[in-house]
């Protein structure tokens, strides 16, 4: 039975009702009024249920999709794009999972796990790129990878330089774990299902601990019981049905929102890709076209979600996502295990990079495009978390924390790590952004952050 209020992973992301939504969109996919009526209600911008959702992906009003997904994602967060980028820890995977390369049975792959002198040299190496934010990664190893050692590479990242926030994409655990995490003051809590069908999720994942379907579905739950209340969801599309998928994400925020009050912080939205003894045309695969649309729909389903698109994704999808709706991306990535101090692409990484720009590029390349380029963290140190930070943005005032701050961090990256064609640009950008929001304290924070002052936040 389905019920977005259960704890019961089968019962909140219920088959019965995927399947069943999956068939209303199909027999509605022509029915002018009712998706009239979908839009109508999307253009007051407080999102759509997970059925809403799936009878406008089946249905053929795709640029009026497109342009309110624009309107929303401006709306929300203005022209603002925040960067992060992934750090690697270690490739130890006791998990069998068919489709990433660190399932167990691969031989081939060089296992590498980082001391904390390396990680230190990475985050070093993170920061001269102008980084701030990143996403730690590790396999699901309870020998090489265990819980101490996630929090000791933490406390590590915040002691080795100015790296303000560390957000963590590791496998499912216990809610005393959970705990340790957020006393580690990590800011979000990164887990993505992969896919919602359990039948394909127990044959994608044969063996090791994220066989349990249950167990991996209801971590979300654990880590809010244990005080993280910003967590990020995502699956894998491509990897089963898009469309199931699709459904079931939408039905997990609901559930979080209806047993939490607060649904997910963020949405990633990955795509299966080429990495070492796996080949995407084996799965099934989502098309260009289609990507954007179940983005600009997660966009106007979602308002509040920050959308996160990788490096996964080339230069030229990237560009097309950024219209429909994606506030978050990653820059100058390495998926390798100490890709980033080596400078070195080796044989330990998890998938293939589509964008493979230098952070510098991507930063020039925002600013041509017309957004605001954001290292901002301070919504996590400000407090503006789980229940407060939903207020604020569903209000559509968390812009007014987001732009200030995007300023204030871009013009700390002008003036201590772009390169001199960047710096030109952006500090044209910068001053057209501060005369639109007419701010003088911005203003003076900006001129301070010139004469020297670092970490200036609203």
């Amino acid at each position: 039975m389905y019920n977005p209020k259960s704890n019961k992973a089968e019962e909140f992301i219920s088959d019965e009702e995927v399947r069943a939504t999956l068939e209303f969109a199909r027999a509605n996919r022509d029915n002018t009024a009712m998706i009239d009526e979908i839009l109508a209600k999307a253009r007051l911008e407080n999102g759509l249920t997970h059925r809403e959702a799936a009878v406008l992906l089946e249905s053929g009003k795709t640029e009026e999709i497109f342009e309110l997904a624009k309107k929303i994602k401006q709306d929300y967060y203005g022209n603002r794009i925040v960067l992060f980028a992934p750090l690697y820890l270690s490739n130890y995977c006791v998990n069998g999972c068919v489709y990433c390369p660190y399932h167990a049975a691969n031989k081939t792959i060089c296992r590498r796990k980082l001391t904390q002198d390396e990680i230190a040299r990475e985050v070093v190496a993170l920061e001269k790129m102008g980084h701030k934010r990143l996403a730690i990664e590790a396999g699901e190893d309870p020998n090489h990878n265990p819980i101490d050692y996630i929090l000791d590479s933490i406390d590590t990242i915040y002691k080795n330089g100015s790296i303000r926030r560390v957000n963590v994409n590791i496998a499912a655990t216990t809610v005393e774990n959970y705990r340790k995490l957020k006393a580690a003051n990590i800011g979000t809590y990164i887990l993505f299902q992969e896919t919602y069908n359990k039948k394909a999720y127990e044959k994608l994942h044969p063996t090791g601990p994220k066989h349990d379907y249950n167990w991996h579905t209801e971590a979300m739950d654990r880590a809010m019981e244990a005080g993280i209340d910003d967590v990020s969801i995502g699956v894998l599309f491509g990897l089963d049905d898009y469309k199931y998928d699709f459904a079931a994400l939408l039905m997990h925020a609901e559930h979080l929102e209806a047993a939490f009050g607060v649904g997910p912080h963020a949405v990633s939205i990955p795509r299966i890709r080429k990495a070492d003894g796996v080949d995407p045309g084996d799965y099934n695969g989502v098309d260009d076209a289609e990507f954007a649309k179940i983005t600009a729909i997660l966009r106007i389903a979602m308002p509040y979600a920050g959308l996160i698109v990788s490096t996964r994704e080339s230069e030229q999808c990237r560009a097309g996502l950024l219209k429909l709706g994606v506030s978050q991306i990653s820059g100058g990535s390495k998926t390798s295990v100490g890709g980033y101090y080596e400078s070195v692409d080796l044989d330990t990484a998890q998938f293939d990079i589509s964008d493979k720009r230098p952070l510098d590029d991507v930063i020039y390349w925002l600013i041509e495009l017309g957004y605001l380029p954001s290292f901002c963290t301070s919504c996590y140190r400000q407090g503006r978390t789980g229940e407060r930070f939903m207020e604020i943005c569903k209000g559509q005032q968390i812009k007014n924390f987001c732009q200030p701050n995007a300023i204030m961090t871009l013009q700390e990256y002008l003036q201590d790590h772009a390169s001199p064609e960047t710096k030109a640009l952006g500090e044209n950008l910068v001053e057209a952004e501060l005369k639109r929001l007419g701010d003088e304290k911005i203003r003076q924070n900006v001129e301070k952050i010139k004469s020297g002052a670092r970490d200036l936040i609203l």
